[in-house]
C-alpha cells in the first residue's frame, strides 16, 4: 500500500484552483438560469463537464504531478550539493567535539587525511582547539599558518532542529550523537596569503623619521690636533653616509652635530637584528683622538603620519640624551625600545649648563610662596643630602621649606638626628606624606631630588597637587617620567644628586652659604653615591667635594656616622658567605631583613663589598622587606647592570642599579633574575 503523501502549503493551494473555480461556475450557472432558462440549461451541461475534468486532475494526476514536484526538488538539491562539493572555498561540517563530518573537494585536498579529521580536527590543525570552537552563536575566528601561506579560519555554531536517518552531508554515522540541542560547526577556511603580503608591502613602504645626534662633538674635538680634526669629521660623516646608503636611507646634516634620515620600514628589523651597530662604528673610528665620537639615535615607527613620526623621534632623542648617549632609542607609542648604551658616560667639562639652570630654579623658588622637596622612597644618604641643598637655597631666598620623608633608614637617621630639636631648624622641617599633601597648593614649587620616575616618588600625590615642579636627578631616564615638570635637570654623567646640587648653589648668589650639618649631610651623599670615591668620579666630583670641605664637612665625622653595628655586620657576613657565583662572572645573593632597620641600604652594601672579589663582573643581592623584593645591581666597567635592571622593570645608572618586585617571591625573583642574565647572554648583550 502506497503511502499517501500529503501536500500542503502554497502548492496545496495551486493544486484546489480548479476545484474552487468550479464554486463559482455553478454560482454563474444560476445566475443565467435566472435571465434564460434554456442558456441555463446549455451552461449547466458545460459546467457539469469542467468539474468532472477539475475532479479527475485533482484526484487522478495529483499523485503524478506531486512526483514531478519531488524529482524536479531532488535533482535541484544534486544541483545544490555539488555546488557546495565543488565550491572553490574550503568548507566543512564537524560535530559539537571538533570531529569532521564532512568536507567538499577543496578542504579534503587542503587536509590530505580524512581519517586524521575523523578523530579530531586538532589532528589537522593543531591552532583549533577545543578552547576556540563555538560553545554559543559567537563566530570564533582562528588564524593559520601552513608553510608560506596564511589562512582565517572561521567557526560558527549552527542548529540542526532534526535530523533524517539519512545525513545530509553525504554520509551515514550510526555513532553520530547531537545532545547538544542538535548544534553542528560550520568552518569556513579564507586564504588570506595575498591580503597579508600587499599589508606587508604597504607597511614595508612607510617612511620612518630619524634623528642622529653626535654626543661630544666638541669633546672630541678638543681631544685631538687641530690639524686632525677635519679629517676626524670626515671619517665619521662618512661611516653615518655610507650606513645609511646601506638602508636606502635620505640623510640630511642639520647642524655640524646633528643629523635627519628618512628611511623605509622594512630596514627595521634589520637595524633591530644587527643592534645598530653604527653605534659602535662610529665609536671605533681613531685617529688619535683620546676620547671616542659617540652618537645617539631617535627613531619613531608605526605612525600615521611624518609629523607624529617626527616628534616620536625628538621624543626618543630626548630620552637617549638624557639616559647618557651612545645608544638608540625606537619609540613606538608607549613602547620604547633600548639599545646600545653600554659605554660610560663622560661628564661635561662646562659648567654652562650648571649654571642656567642654578638662575632658573632661583627665579622659580622667587617666585612662590613655599618650596617642598622629596626624594624616592626610603630615601638614602644622597636623596636626603640633596633635599638639604635645596633647602638651604629656599632660607637663603627666604621661603618657608619643607622636606618629604617617610621612611627613616639607618644610613640617613644619624644625619636626620642633627637637624632635628636643633634651634635653627623649624619643628616642620620634616614633613609625613600626609602632612605634606595637605599645605601643597598651586603657590607651593615642588622640587623632586634623586629621582625621575613618579612611581618610585616619597608621595606620588603631590605631583598633581601643584602645577610648579622641578626635577634635579643623575639617574638614566625611562620611558616613565614625570610629566610636565616646569625645569628638569637630569645628568647622568653626575655621580650623585649631591654633586649637582652642590654645583648649583655656587651660582645661587654670594649669600648662600652651607652650615657644617648641611655641608656633612650633601658631602655624605657624594661619598655613599660614589663608594668612597671609587666609581663614578670625575673632575667635577671632587671640584664638588672641595666646595663642600670649604663650608666645614668633616670626613672623620661622616665616616663615624657611617659605622655598622655587630648585628648588621653579622647580615652582611651571612649574605656574602652565602654568595652564588652564575655563568662565572655574576655574584648573586640574599641579604636577610630579620633584626635589620634598613635592609635595602645593607643589601646595597653587599653588593658594593661582593664588586672586590676576583672575576666577579656584576653582583646582585635580593632583599624582603614591607612584602616587596628589593634587588640591588653593582658592576664596576664591564657590565651594563642599567640594561639588565631595565628588563626586569628598574633601572639606573651602568654600575649602579635596582629593581622592585611585587606579589612575588625571592625564589621567584632569583628565577626572573637568572633567566634575564641567561637570555641577555645568549643574545650577545652581556
Amino acid at each position: 500500500m502506497k503511502r499517501k503523501i500529503k501536500v500542503k502549503g502554497a502548492l496545496k493551494a495551486y493544486l484546489q484552483w480548479p476545484v474552487m473555480l468550479s464554486l463559482l461556475l455553478i454560482a454563474m450557472n444560476l445566475s443565467i438560469h435566472l435571465v434564460d432558462r434554456q442558456a441555463g440549461i446549455i451552461m449547466t451541461g458545460f459546467v457539469i463537464v469542467y468539474v468532472l475534468i477539475a475532479l479527475f486532475l485533482y484526484f487522478f494526476k495529483r499523485p503524478y504531478i506531486v512526483g514531478d514536484l519531488i524529482r524536479y526538488a531532488a535533482d535541484y538539491g544534486q544541483v545544490q550539493k555539488q555546488l557546495l562539493k565543488e565550491m572553490a572555498l574550503p568548507y566543512a561540517v564537524l560535530d559539537y567535539d571538533g570531529r569532521l563530518l564532512w568536507g567538499n573537494n577543496e578542504f579534503l585536498d587542503m587536509i590530505e587525511n580524512e581519517f586524521k579529521a575523523q578523530k579530531s580536527i586538532s589532528n589537522i590543525f593543531p591552532e583549533i582547539t577545543e578552547a576556540v570552537l563555538p560553545r554559543d552563536m559567537q563566530d570564533q575566528t582562528v588564524p593559520l599558518l601552513r608553510g608560506n601561506n596564511y589562512y582565517k579560519v572561521v567557526l560558527r555554531k549552527i542548529i540542526a532542529e532534526d535530523f533524517s536517518e539519512n545525513s545530509p552531508w553525504g554520509y551515514q554515522d550510526e555513532d553520530m550523537d547531537f545532545s547538544d540541542a542538535n548544534s553542528l560547526i560550520a568552518m569556513y577556511i579564507y586564504d588570506e596569503t595575498e591580503i597579508k603580503s600587499l599589508i606587508k608591502q604597504n607597511n614595508d613602504q612607510k617612511m620612518i623619521t630619524g634623528l642622529l645626534y653626535i654626543d661630544n662633538y666638541e669633546e672630541a674635538l678638543e681631544s685631538i690636533d687641530e690639524v686632525r680634526r677635519s679629517l676626524l669629521i670626515a671619517l665619521v660623516d662618512r661611516k653615518i653616509n655610507k650606513y645609511m646608503q646601506s638602508i636606502d636611507a635620505i640623510v640630511k646634516k642639520l647642524e655640524k652635530d646633528k643629523y635627519i634620515f628618512v628611511f623605509k620600514q622594512k630596514y627595521l628589523p634589520q637595524l633591530q637584528a644587527n643592534k645598530f651597530n653604527l653605534l659602535e662604528e662610529v665609536r671605533a673610528v681613531n685617529i688619535g683622538n683620546e676620547m671616542s665620537v659617540t652618537i645617539s639615535i631617535g627613531l619613531g615607527v608605526h605612525t600615521d603620519s611624518y609629523q607624529v613620526s617626527y616628534e616620536y623621534a625628538r621624543a626618543a632623542i630626548d630620552l637617549a640624551l638624557g639616559r647618557g648617549g651612545d645608544q638608540a632609542v625606537v619609540k613606538e607609542g608607549e613602547k620604547l625600545l633600548y639599545y646600545g648604551g653600554k659605554s660610560i658616560q663622560l661628564e661635561k667639562s662646562t659648567r654652562v649648563k650648571a649654571r642656567v639652570k642654578a638662575h632658573a630654579l632661583k627665579e622659580f623658588v622667587e617666585a612662590k610662596d613655599k618650596v617642598v622637596i622629596m626624594g624616592h622612597a626610603i630615601g638614602d644618604v644622597d636623596s636626603f643630602g640633596a633635599g638639604i641643598g635645596i633647602y638651604r637655597i629656599a632660607k637663603t631666598l627666604n621661603k618657608k621649606a619643607h622636606i618629604v620623608i617617610n621612611e627613616v633608614t639607618t644610613s640617613v637617621r644619624p644625619l636626620m638626628n642633627r637637624f632635628i630639636n636643633n634651634p635653627e631648624y623649624e619643628d616642620d622641617m620634616f614633613l609625613k606624606s600626609e602632612q605634606a599633601m595637605g599645605i601643597v597648593d598651586n603657590n607651593t614649587l615642588l622640587v623632586i631630588v634623586d629621582v625621575n620616575r613618579p612611581n618610585y616618588t616619597e608621595c606620588k600625590e603631590l605631583l598633581s597637587l601643584t602645577k610648579t615642579i622641578v626635577i634635579l636627578d643623575h639617574h638614566r631616564q625611562t620611558g616613565e617620567a614625570i610629566e610636565n615638570a616646569v625645569l628638569s635637570y637630569i645628568e647622568p654623567y653626575a655621580s650623585s644628586s649631591c654633586e649637582m646640587v652642590a654645583e648649583i648653589l655656587q651660582y645661587i648668589g654670594d649669600g648662600l652659604r652651607l652650615k657644617q650639618v648641611e655641608a656633612d649631610a650633601m658631602y655624605s651623599g657624594v661619598m655613599i653615591d660614589t663608594n668612597n670615591f671609587l666609581t663614578k668620579t670625575g673632575v667635577r666630583t671632587f671640584e664638588a667635594a672641595a666646595f663642600l670641605r670649604r663650608n666645614g664637612a668633616d670626613v672623620t665625622r661622616i665616616r663615624k656616622s657611617f659605622r655598622s653595628d655587630m648585628d648588621e655586620y653579622k647580615v652582611k657576613a651571612e649574605a656574602i658567605s652565602a654568595t652564588e657565583v652564575y655563568l662565572e662572572h655574576f655574584a648573586i645573593t640574599v641579604c636577610s631583613s630579620a633584626g635589620v632597620s634598613s635592609p635595602t641600604v645593607l643589601g646595597a652594601q653587599v653588593a658594593n663589598e661582593l664588586l672586590n672579589i676576583t672575576n666577579i663582573r656584576a653582583t646582585f643581592v635580593l632583599t624582603e622587606f614591607n612584602d616587596k623584593i628589593y634587588l640591588s645591581a653593582r658592576s664596576i666597567d664591564e657590565v651594563n647592570v642599567q640594561l639588565i635592571m631595565e628588563r626586569l622593570g628598574g633601572g639606573g645608572h651602568m654600575s649602579v642599579a635596582g629593581a622592585q618586585f611585587t606579589n612575588c617571591t625571592q625564589a621567584e625573583a632569583m628565577y626572573n633574575l637568572k633567566a634575564t642574565l641567561s637570555a641577555m647572554k645568549q643574545e650577545g648583550e652581556l
